[in-house]
């Protein structure tokens, strides 16, 4: 009689992870074997009777849990797959080609079970030449995504109307300004690559992009610094263009601060750009796989912060680029002033 109540166990794991029905069926034989083992051992009747009484109460209380539970699963589950919805019309899947370059895309969201959150990017082929964004919202959740939304939006718009690129960041800020609150704004790059050999760059506020020539990694750091996005009126800077030279063979990465402000178990930084020369070839997803699992690492296999990562190559065309265009540096940046905001 001692040892009888222990039966009460199994039902009770069993919620865990069983249906009802097998929560039952492993009841049953709990109050079964506690009656064999009470009538073998000479125990009293009461006493027994107690004993298959409590078995009886676990066995239905666990039943009631293990429905409870998958009710609740099915509920995650469709929460889930709303939100793999969410995240295919925010975040469009990037085929591998795009117009003339090779395209890979990384994406890794800090709230695992949300599957999205509030850094972005877009890359989409229109009549000024294939344009492209990747940013940051400031904060996290529901209202990160909605943010995240509303300039994805405008920038896909904007990118197939406005001729200027600077005109896009512009329909942006506009769009940002009437929706965002004080304390609100987004950091982001806009690129776009308008004709054979020319990168155009607008940084406002983000991480520097990264230009890979050959085996050289270089931080495409701005110039003259713009205000993030949705900040404009607090400043009167105002963003600015900046052209490259980019030609076959060139890759240009832009990422998130989720990259490279993730520490590892002794606080040090993840080291992008010496990591990104090391994985550097000719297939960008091949490249991004490699900073993606080694980032992970880093970190010890779950990120604090959203990151992503986008990597753009112009494959190399025989005789489509001369010796002397190819030995040209990164590019005199010129700027252009925005239009006020």
């Amino acid at each position: 009689m001692t040892w009888l109540p222990l039966l009460a166990v199994g039902p009770a794991l069993a919620a865990a992870t069983s249906r009802p029905s097998g929560v039952l069926g492993i009841g049953f034989l709990a109050v079964a074997l506690g009656a064999v083992l009470g009538a073998r051992g000479g125990a009293p009747g009461r006493e027994q009777a107690i004993v298959l009484s409590a078995l009886v109460a676990v066995t239905l209380a666990s039943s009631l849990a293990s429905a409870l539970r998958e009710r609740r699963e099915r509920v995650l589950a469709a929460v889930r797959s709303v939100a793999e919805a969410a995240q295919h019309a925010l975040l469009q899947p990037v085929p591998a080609t795009v117009g003339q370059f090779q395209v890979a895309v990384r994406y890794s969201a800090a709230a695992a079970e949300a599957r999205i959150g509030g850094d972005f990017y877009a890359l989409v082929p229109t009549p000024y030449g294939v344009r492209l964004i990747v940013g940051d919202v400031r904060g996290k959740g529901l209202p990160a995504v909605g943010t995240a939304a509303l300039v994805l939006g405008v920038f896909r718009e904007a990118a197939y109307d406005e001729p200027a690129l600077l005109d896009v960041v512009g329909r942006i800020e506009r769009s940002l300004g009437r929706n965002l609150g004080h304390d609100d704004f987004v950091t982001a790059v806009v690129a776009g690559y308008p004709r054979a050999g020319r990168m155009e760059v607008v940084n406002c506020g983000h991480a520097p992009p990264l230009l890979v020539r050959d085996s050289d990694v270089t931080a495409v750091e701005p110039t003259h610094p713009a205000p993030p996005l949705g900040l404009s009126a607090l400043t009167s800077e105002t963003p600015s263009l900046q052209v490259l030279s980019f030609t076959d063979g060139d890759q240009l990465l832009l990422y998130t601060d989720g990259v490279t402000e993730a520490r590892n178990h002794s606080r040090e930084f993840y080291p992008l750009i010496e990591r990104v020369a090391r994985h550097v070839s000719n297939e960008p997803s091949h490249t991004l796989a490699g900073l993606h699992d080694e980032l992970l690492a880093h970190v010890g296999g779950r990120l604090h912060d959203d990151a992503a990562l986008l990597l753009l190559r112009k494959p190399a065309v025989a005789g489509s680029t001369s010796a002397a265009e190819r030995q040209a540096p990164v590019g005199t940046p010129t700027f252009c002033p925005a239009e006020s905001h």
